[in-house]
């Protein structure tokens, strides 16, 4: 899987995770209607690996990570894990991947068989809306 932040970004990251790890966090307002969905690939595809994960959002805007404006936030794939505690920084490893500087898409290389995808918009601390802006988990098999 390629890592899509420099290593200096991703640790500094990961720093303030676990600095506010540990107790809730004020999470800002979900923009009403807001939606994050997978423009690619689909529910049930069958995909060779690597593969372009493409993110779709609508009813608010895409800002990078440490950017607080009202009404935006940025993508976080989850792989084959169930969906985070909301009230919480996204964790970021392995199956928890941060997408802080506002892409909307990426590649990916999976082992082959079944895979979940799922992806969460966070706010400028990588905290989840509230409610959480998620999209339903997809399966996709890699041949």
């Amino acid at each position: 899987m390629s890592n899509p932040l420099p290593l200096a970004l991703l640790l500094g990251l990961l720093v303030a995770i676990a600095t506010l790890a540990s107790a809730q966090v004020p999470r800002q307002p979900a923009p009403e209607g807001a939606r994050v969905y997978f423009i690619t690939p689909a529910d049930g595809a069958t995909v060779k690996s690597p593969l372009t994960v493409r993110f779709g959002l609508t009813g608010m805007g895409v800002a990078p990570a440490g950017i607080e404006k009202e009404k935006t936030g940025h993508h976080h794939l989850i792989i084959d894990a169930p969906t985070p505690d909301g009230g919480l920084p996204l964790p970021a490893d392995e199956h928890h991947v941060h997408f802080g500087g506002g892409q909307t898409e990426t590649t990916i290389e999976l082992p082959p068989g079944e895979h979940t995808l799922q992806l969460i918009v966070g706010d400028h601390l990588h905290v989840p809306h509230d409610p959480p802006i998620t999209s339903p988990i997809i399966t996709i098999t890699v041949e």
